[in-house]
């Protein structure tokens, strides 16, 4: 039996029907019997479609700039500690 993280590791390929037929019906058998995994699947498919559906947009240089900046501080207090 498939263990939920495992169905999780292949979700993405999942979504993207990138799965071997074998694969693929080990991974449809778990959504049948899991429920918990069937939200996550359902949930991240619905994110994908409404991603698809939104037109593409830029954000001002300066939110941009700050952005940036509060990523590079995030991931060097990570780094540190």
């Amino acid at each position: 039996m498939l263990t939920c993280k495992e169905f999780l590791g292949e979700l993405s390929d999942f979504l993207d029907e990138c799965t071997k037929a074998e694969i693929r019906a080990k991974l449809e058998k778990h959504l049948a019997e899991c429920p918990n995994c069937w939200v996550i699947c359902d949930t991240t498919r619905k994110t994908i479609n409404v991603y698809r559906g939104m037109k593409e947009c830029t954000i001002p240089e300066d939110v941009h700039a700050r952005l940036m900046a509060a990523m590079e501080r995030k991931i060097k207090s990570d780094n540190e500690a």
